[in-house]
């Protein structure tokens, strides 16, 4: 019932683009029209908008015209207009559509592949498409779709071709999910994690510096550190080995693990290294070439430092870690905030074992990432399991016998484990199956974070192996794994699901003391030299302004705990806290020094 329900507003979704389509053209008729699919949520449609003679100088669209769009979709709906599909012959199609460039060059793909042009009619309105689309506009419910945000978007994603406006628009079955989706839009604006990275002086991006590269301010800082050291703790306790390794390495390197072909497309171009800056302005050529490039990634470097030494089946497993900081290429019209970055940290693991110890090292894994989901407050996560396609097994590293296993264990650990996982054939990576977990924010959203791969490709380039009991030459199993996958896409992560609102043990400051007066800072310097010593991150507010401005200020700032100080706190050596907009009242500085403490220590 559920998939067919999801295929009805599949189709819907796909129709109301059509919608769209015929009362853009109805208000702008020299209008030319690109593609509208259906997303999630919703859906979209590309258009190439002349300048609009009628409306003086105005060019294309603006945000204050989708009401009206929106209100000609509603008349057109109301209409009760049949679809009517048909399927033509090239040249009919070609003279139907000989105004309209862009079906056109579609046109031509569709006879490249041999297929037969298919059309929709819907009224006076005739479109280039494949479809399913609904029978009629009476099946649509005109209060369940909004039009909602405007983009520019490259004709079929090539920046070497035009910019199109596209027109997005939200749809469901019902207007109150359609109301709930709205509201909850709404809240994400307001947790927006590069807006609040601002407010609260968490990080920085500046194009002086390089798009796409973070720099973290103080208290950004901060909560990075909190969560490294928790992060070195708990993986020394879990039995791994730290490693280091730099931010570049040689062509040699990158040509033995194979990213220099298959892996450029997210790689910057080689560095020279055999000269200086100063040689290269002043044109002079070195000698020698050497080429290095920016790190993708870390595994090569810890399967170097596995190989510089024989290694026997005493050794397994092998757990190393690193906190490694990579680069990839990523288009500047694609960059957002900390979720998509040109620099970012992995919190990076491989497991070198024999074949007998990788389910067990498969379940370790697995129980690490739960209890690090947890911890950082997501309770909720899918899980999806990406196998390799059975009708194209060529494009893969490895073989069929290690394939089938490591799936099989795979499917195994997620079931055994309880995990709520979906298969999904032909996503796996070329040189290994994976579980990748996609953790729900408070918002219901799912953001991919931890992932545990298998990896075929690095011990067969670079012929790794240990010696087995029987005395024989073996190739390990190498897992790669990450729990946060990035710090910089997991803060961007914790920031939104927490609205700012860290709990207490991640808060970079956890206290803010507010004398009410100048004849009360010298006792709140001593409270915070006390909060200090028990290593509670604790300011003081010594500007002078009221205490109802300092109280806003710290709950602007979403500090848990505010400590307010006055005449009677002086004399009887108390503190008054307020916590979340809630007075919870007189106490000793002992007593609240001891309420924090729980708070750190129960991760909360």
């Amino acid at each position: 019932m559920q998939n067919s329900q999801e295929n009805k507003i599949e189709i819907i979704r796909h129709s109301l683009s059509h919608v769209m389509a015929m009362a853009v053209k109805k208000l702008y008729p020299q209008v030319k029209f690109g593609i509208g699919p259906a997303i999630e949520n919703g859906f979209y449609y590309d258009f190439d908008l002349p300048r609009q003679s009628s409306e003086g100088a105005k060019a294309g669209l603006s945000i204050e015209d989708l009401p009206k769009i929106e209100k000609e979709m509603q008349v057109i709906i109301s209409q009760n207009i049949d679809f009517v599909k048909k399927e033509i012959s090239q040249d009919e199609a070609e003279k139907m559509f000989a105004s309209q460039p862009y079906k056109l060059e579609l046109l031509k793909t569709v006879e490249a592949e041999l297929q037969q042009p298919t059309i929709y009619q819907s009224g006076d309105f005739t479109d280039l498409c494949a479809g399913p689309h609904i029978e009629n506009t009476k099946e649509i419910n005109p209060l369940s779709f909004k039009l909602n945000k405007l983009a520019g978007a490259y004709w079929r994603g090539d920046e070497k071709n035009k910019m199109l406006t596209r027109i997005y628009g939200l749809a469901f079955s019902t207007e109150k999910e359609l109301t709930d989706h709205l509201h909850m839009l709404e809240e994400a604006e307001k947790r927006d994690h590069r807006k609040l990275g601002k407010e609260l002086d968490l990080f920085l991006i500046d194009p002086t510096v390089g798009m796409g590269l973070a720099m973290w301010q103080p208290k950004g800082a901060m909560l990075w550190r909190i969560m490294e050291d928790f992060w070195y703790q708990e993986h020394l306790k879990n039995g791994y080995e730290l490693v280091r390794t730099p931010h570049i390495g040689s062509r040699k390197l990158w040509e033995t693990s194979g990213h220099w072909g298959f892996y450029n497309d997210s790689m910057y171009p080689p560095l020279e290294v055999s000269q200086t800056l100063k040689d290269s302005q002043e044109g002079k050529k070195s000698e020698i070439k050497e080429e290095y490039l920016l790190k993708p990634m870390n595994c090569p470097f810890h399967v170097t430092i596995y190989n510089s030494k024989p290694r026997s089946y005493r050794d397994l497993p092998i757990r190393w870690a690193e906190c490694g900081t990579v680069y990839r290429y990523e288009k500047s019209g694609e960059l957002s905030g900390l979720t998509r970055v040109r620099g970012f940290t992995q919190d990076d693991a491989h497991i070198i074992c024999a074949k007998e110890q990788v389910k067990d090292e498969l379940k370790r894994v697995a129980n690490f990432i739960i209890f690090i989901l947890n911890t950082f407050g997501f309770k909720e996560f899918n899980v999806y399991l990406s196998l390799r396609d059975p009708n194209n097994k060529e494009k893969y590293a490895g073989n069929d016998e290690g394939w089938e296993f490591t799936q099989k264990v795979l499917e195994e650990v997620a079931k055994e484990q309880g995990l709520n996982y979906k298969t999904q054939e032909g996503e796996a990576a070329f040189y290994g199956p994976k579980l990748d977990y996609k953790i729900k924010d408070c918002l219901g959203r799912e953001w991919q974070c931890s992932t545990l791969q298998f990896d075929f490709n690095l011990p067969q380039r670079f012929d790794m192996s240990f010696v087995n009991q029987r005395g024989e030459k073996e190739k390990p199993y190498v897992l790669h794994r990450a729990l946060f996958g990035s710090f910089e896409r997991f803060i961007g992560v914790l920031i939104e699901h927490y609205a700012g609102a860290f709990p207490v043990w991640l808060s970079p400051v956890q206290v803010i003391i507010l004398p009410i007066g100048e004849a009360h800072q010298k006792y709140g310097q001593e409270v915070l030299d006390l909060l200090k010593q028990n290593n509670i991150r604790a300011e003081i507010n010594l500007d002078n302004d009221t205490i109802g401005k300092k109280i806003r200020d710290g709950e602007m700032q979403k500090i848990p705990y505010l400590i307010i100080v006055g005449d009677k706190e002086v004399s009887a050596g108390t503190v008054a806290v307020r916590s979340h907009n809630e007075d919870l009242g007189v106490m000793t500085a002992e007593k609240f020094i001891g309420i924090i403490k729980q708070k750190v220590e129960n991760k909360n």
